[in-house]
């Protein structure tokens, strides 16, 4: 009698039903064999169920019963076992010989030295991704301290204030202090947006020392120093100006009149409101929802600076005797502005000079999920891997520069970049080249679990290319993954940019090395790429490469793994099994290296690396969305060892 066959749901509820009974009778077994990929654990009930062509290939029914449940456990196995199978738990050997310790050793001395030991091993292993930046958040945090606390000494204590702390009392060397902060800040605030300077620094020893791929981090939290002292200083002030309209008798009409009427009240309200400005539409979430208002109302910096060099220069509180505000007739902000202002006017200067360089768009490709790539043809431009652009086209906004990772790789005639359009400039960037996505919007089901093919737009006749202006290249965290022999890619949907550049280059070293830019024996020896995604066509556009190289990796230098974490329908599992089942490819990809179904178990995955290689620096690359970050950022820290012979996974991220 043939076996009856359950519906896709049904076997999906009677195999989680058995595998949540056989989890609770085995979770107390702390020496359980881990399961391996031959391992079928399916119910002896389900099985009879299976109709006969489903037990053609074990290692693929067994992977492909993630796609029941929808679960994050990436269940679906791969041809090399130490990826799915199951971290093995500590355990202490009781058989173990127990070593001997010399009678003169004493207890106290055994605790401190673990206690040192321990000490020594985590300070080493927090080195390794949080020290610098940690050190250096609070380094800057203690000059802020330490700045004011000092300012408000000497305004408090100089001799030839009497008069301004007897009108004023203590508000006075508060707004002179939180003054002082704020020129220490502006001296800095413009330096890390200077992309050129920065990308010079990463290339020199400080790099070592200083985060600096952090720079927008840093010059983000700048610009919250810079407001917060600024609130001080304008209560401090209106504090003050209420004093002096009560001991002048003036009253409500001085307390207006020294706020709008004086100098340094009329600029300081131009400065505050600039500044509100600023600070309101540059928190997350307007600026990713209006990036146009973000950037025209940053450009409000122009009247902030002017406003505050005006602000210093009435010498409305003088001092007891002369000299009275002689030194400060044409204001102090020049000072400490000169510096950082001179670096950005530079780096302006070069922006102009380089958007001027002969560039022209040679390709539009259309892929799906709204993704549109251009290849461009730049004069004198020369690129590393990892590296990213600014954009404009002026037929969209003559004013708005956009951040692009490069997908280019250096040993290549042209760059390009892909585009997701999901904003305003990006839809339109993507309509003035041609690209009509409207009919993605109604493919079928069947097509999206194929996937579609890229279109190339062909030439418009009645159509000109719009020009683009190209500024950069750039340098970012991307740029370091030669100099780890291990190394870990990790995307998360249209993020996966900056690999394909790095992808690309380690395709051309390895089957060209003659004609490699760099010209250098390449140092990488091995690459895991992990590509997390949400849906079927956000694959499309980037498998061609990684079939290229899938093919072209002999030595197996390069493993791809990719993941789909949208919980999927029966007909699509349905699908996707008969497809997929003793194939030689994955039914998705079309790659030998199967699809993940769910999220990544980043604990196996990290556990696996440091087995594979022990004792080794091993780099991790991400770029993507910012909570699949965070968890990637712990994990590094979670399994990087503290002494000479453990794994350390070194963080790096993408930041614009």
């Amino acid at each position: 009698m043939a076996p009856r066959v359950l519906p896709p749901s049904r076997l999906a509820g009677e195999q989680r039903k058995y595998e949540k009974e056989t989890y609770k009778q085995q979770e107390w077994d702390e020496s359980r064999v881990p399961l391996t990929p031959n391992t079928d654990r399916r119910s002896p009930i389900v099985a009879n169920f299976v109709p006969p062509h489903y037990h053609r290939n074990l290692t693929e029914r067994s992977r492909l019963q993630g796609l029941m449940g929808g679960s994050d456990l990436s269940s679906r196995h791969s041809n090399k076992d130490d990826w799915d199978a199951p971290a093995s738990r500590l355990s202490f050997n009781s058989n173990a010989p127990i070593p001997e310790i010399p009678q003169s050793t004493t207890k106290f001395n055994i605790q401190r030295g673990l206690i040192l030991d321990s000490f020594a091993s985590r300070f080493k292993s927090w080195m390794v991704n949080e020290g610098s930046r940690k050190i250096f958040v609070w380094t800057w945090i203690f000059i802020h301290i330490i700045t004011f606390v000092f300012a408000f000494l000497n305004f408090q204590l100089k001799d030839n204030l009497t008069q301004a702390r007897a009108t004023f009392s203590v508000t006075y060397p508060i707004a002179r202090a939180s003054a002082l902060v704020l020129h220490v800040d502006v001296a800095f605030i413009l330096i890390p947006i200077c992309r050129n300077f920065i990308t010079l620094l990463r290339r020199s020893a400080l790099n070592q020392v200083i985060p600096f791929e952090k720079n927008i981090t840093f010059h983000k939290f700048t610009g919250f120093a810079l407001a917060f002292f600024s609130a001080i200083h304008i209560a401090a002030h209106m504090v003050n100006f209420a004093q002096l309209a009560v001991k002048t008798q003036t009253g409500i009409v001085g307390f207006i009149g020294a706020n709008f009427l004086t100098g340094p009240g009329a600029t300081g309200w131009i400065m505050t409101i600039s500044l509100g400005i600023i600070v309101w539409y540059a928190r997350e979430k307007p600026r990713r929802a209006q990036f146009e208002r973000f950037w025209y109302s940053h450009h409000l910096f122009i009247v902030f600076f002017s406003a505050w060099q005006l602000h210093g220069m009435f010498c409305m509180i003088q001092p007891d005797r002369p000299p009275y505000c002689s030194f400060n007739q044409i204001g102090v902000f020049w000072k400490y502005w000169l510096v950082g202002g001179t670096i950005f006017l530079w780096e302006r200067v070069l922006r102009e000079i380089r958007s001027r360089h002969k560039t022209y768009i040679s390709k539009v490709i259309q892929h799906p999920s709204n993704v549109c790539e251009v290849q461009i043809k730049k004069e004198k431009t020369t690129t590393r891997a990892g590296q990213y652009i600014f954009l404009n086209c002026p037929e969209v906004s003559y004013w708005q520069w956009h951040p692009f990772t490069l997908t280019s790789a250096p040993e290549e005639d042209y760059i390009s970049v892909h585009i997701r359009c999901v904003g305003d400039f990006t839809t339109e960037f993507a309509e003035a080249l041609g690209c009509d996505f409207s009919r993605n919007n109604n493919s079928s089901k069947e097509k999206k679990t194929k996937g579609a093919a890229p279109k190339v737009l062909p030439p418009a006749t009645n159509r000109v290319l719009p020009r683009v202006m190209v500024d950069g290249p750039f340098g970012s965290a991307s740029e370091d993954v030669f100099k780890f022999e291990v190394v870990m890619l990790v995307g998360g949907g249209i993020g996966v940019t900056p690999f394909a550049s790095v992808l690309k280059s380690i395709w051309y070293k390895l089957n060209f090395p003659s004609a490699s830019k760099q010209g250098t024996p390449i140092r990488l020896q091995k690459v895991y790429f992990f590509w997390v995604c949400r849906d079927f066509d956000s694959f499309e556009w980037f498998k061609s490469l990684l079939s290229a190289i899938e093919e072209q990796d002999v030595d197996g230098r390069v493993e791809l793994h990719t993941y789909i974490t949208q919980k999927l329908k029966d007909d699509d599992i349905h699908n996707i099994i008969v497809s997929d089942v003793g194939g030689q490819r994955d039914a998705i990809t079309q790659l030998r290296s199967p699809t993940h179904y769910g999220r990544p178990n980043w604990d196996r995955i990290f556990n696996s690396v440091r087995e594979k290689h022990p004792a080794t620096d091993v780099g991790v690359f991400f770029c993507g969305p910012g909570p699949l970050g965070h968890s990637l950022h712990l994990q590094c820290n979670k399994w990087t060892g503290g002494s000479d012979n453990d794994t350390r996974f070194f963080w790096g991220k993408e930041n614009f």
